[in-house]
C-alpha cells in the first residue's frame, strides 16, 4: 500500500515523508514565509505545507465568550477572529511560496478550510489536500475534498474512532484518493505523555490506511519514536526562532532543530531494516573470535578427550562449542599440541 504525493511514495519500503508546517510563523512578512521555506529545504524535508483560511471562513467577528479562547492554551483571552487574522496565510502569497517550495525540490500543499480555499489550492496544482483535526467533523468540507479525487492526508486529533470512520466514508464517498491517517494531540504543545504513540499502529490496523504523527510536542525525541512505530508521515511546525515570537512558535522547531530530526529519522530508517533473522555483513568478520572447541592441554594420540584437555574457547577455529558432549569420551586419532583446535580428523573412537 503506498500513496504517491508529486515525486514522493509514502508506505512500507519508502523513506518516511517529513513535513514542514510553517502555519502562522511567518508573521506576516512575505520575506519571512519565503525563507521558513528555504530553511526547510537546507534541513532536508520533503515537503512544506501551509494552512489556507482567511479569519472570516473560520469564524465570526463577535466578542461574545463562546468566541473567546480558553482551557489553558497558548492563546488564553484572544478571540477567535483576531487570532486567525493574525495567523493567517495571505492568499497572494500561495504562489509564490509554492513557487519557492518546488524551487527547492520540494513538495507544497496545505489545508483547506473552506470551499474556496479547495479551489485556490487545485488551483496551484497540490497533488495532496491535509485535514486539520478541528475539521474531522465537518463533513461537508470532507466532502468538498474529497470530491477533488486527490489523496488526502487527515489528523485524528480529538476525533473518536466513530468519528474517524465517518469522515473516512465521507471521504470515500465523495471520491477521494487514499487517506493518510496522522495520530496527533490537539494541544499546543502536547504533553508528551499523552502522546499514545502505540496508536499509529492501531490506526492503521483498525482503518487499513498508511498512518504518520502531527507532532505538537517540545523538541524531537517523540516524532523519531513515531518512525520506529511505523510511522510513515511526521509532521512538525518550523519557525526561524521562537524567540521571534508567533501564535505557533512555542511549540516549533528552530531549522537547526529540524536538520536535526531529519537526520534521526533517516537513521532510524536505515536502523529498521528488512526484520531477517541472521548475521549481518559487518559481523561475519567477527565470527571468527567467538568460542569453540580447542585442546587445552597437550593430548596423546589415543587419550580420551575429557574436560581436562578440552574446552570451549575463544577464537572460533574449532569445531562449535555445542559438539563437546559429542567429543568426551571419544579419543584422539593422533597427537593434539595445546592449543590446537579441534577438528573432524582428530576425532577417533569412543573409549
Amino acid at each position: 500500500m503506498t500513496v504517491t504525493v508529486g515525486a514522493r511514495r509514502i508506505g512500507p519500503g519508502h523513506p518516511t515523508f517529513l513535513v514542514a508546517e510553517i502555519s502562522a510563523n511567518h508573521n506576516h512578512d512575505l520575506d519571512r514565509a519565503l525563507a521558513l521555506v528555504d530553511a526547510a529545504a537546507d534541513a532536508g524535508v520533503d515537503a512544506v505545507k501551509l494552512q489556507t483560511y482567511t479569519a472570516d471562513s473560520m469564524t465570526l467577528d463577535v466578542d461574545r465568550p463562546e468566541f473567546r479562547i480558553g482551557g489553558g492554551t497558548a492563546w488564553d483571552g484572544d478571540t477567535l477572529h483576531r487570532l486567525y487574522g493574525e495567523a493567517a496565510t495571505p492568499y497572494a502569497w500561495h504562489a509564490p511560496l509554492r513557487d519557492r517550495a518546488l524551487d527547492r525540490g520540494l513538495e507544497f500543499f496545505s489545508t483547506p478550510f473552506d470551499g474556496d480555499a479547495v479551489d485556490l489550492l487545485d488551483d496551484l496544482g497540490v497533488d495532496v489536500h491535509k485535514v486539520a483535526s478541528f475539521e474531522v467533523t465537518d463533513t461537508g468540507l470532507l466532502e468538498r475534498i474529497g470530491a477533488t479525487g486527490k489523496p488526502v492526508i487527515m489528523s485524528t486529533g480529538m476525533a473518536t474512532e466513530t468519528e474517524i470512520a465517518r469522515a473516512l466514508d465521507a471521504l470515500d464517498r465523495a471520491g477521494s484518493g487514499p487517506v493518510i491517517l496522522l495520530k496527533c494531540i490537539s494541544a499546543y504543545p502536547a504533553p508528551v505523555e499523552e502522546m499514545n504513540l502505540r496508536a499509529i499502529g492501531a490506526l492503521a490496523t483498525r482503518f487499513d490506511r498508511i498512518t504518520g504523527l502531527s507532532d505538537h510536542t517540545l523538541g524531537t525525541e517523540v516524532a523519531v519514536a513515531a518512525v520506529a512505530l511505523g510511522a510513515h508521515v511526521i509532521e512538525k511546525h518550523i519557525t526561524l526562532a521562537r524567540a521571534d515570537g508567533g501564535p505557533d512558535s512555542a511549540f516549533s522547531l528552530e531549522p537547526t532543530e529540524l536538520g536535526a530530526l531529519v537526520a534521526s529519522v533517516r537513521a532510524v530508517e536505515t536502523a529498521l531494516g528488512d526484520g531477517s533473522i541472521g548475521p549481518s555483513p559487518s559481523e561475519m568478520a567477527s565470527r571468527p573470535y567467538r568460542r569453540s572447541l580447542f585442546a587445552v592441554a597437550d593430548i596423546r594420540a589415543g587419550e580420551i578427550f575429557t574436560t581436562a584437555n578440552v574446552r570451549a574457547i575463544r577464537p572460533g577455529h574449532g569445531l562449535e562449542p555445542h559438539r563437546l558432549d559429542e567429543v568426551l569420551g571419544r579419543t584422539a586419532s593422533v597427537a593434539i599440541e595445546r592449543g590446537e583446535p579441534l577438528r573432524e580428523d582428530l576425532l577417533g573412537p569412543p573409549a
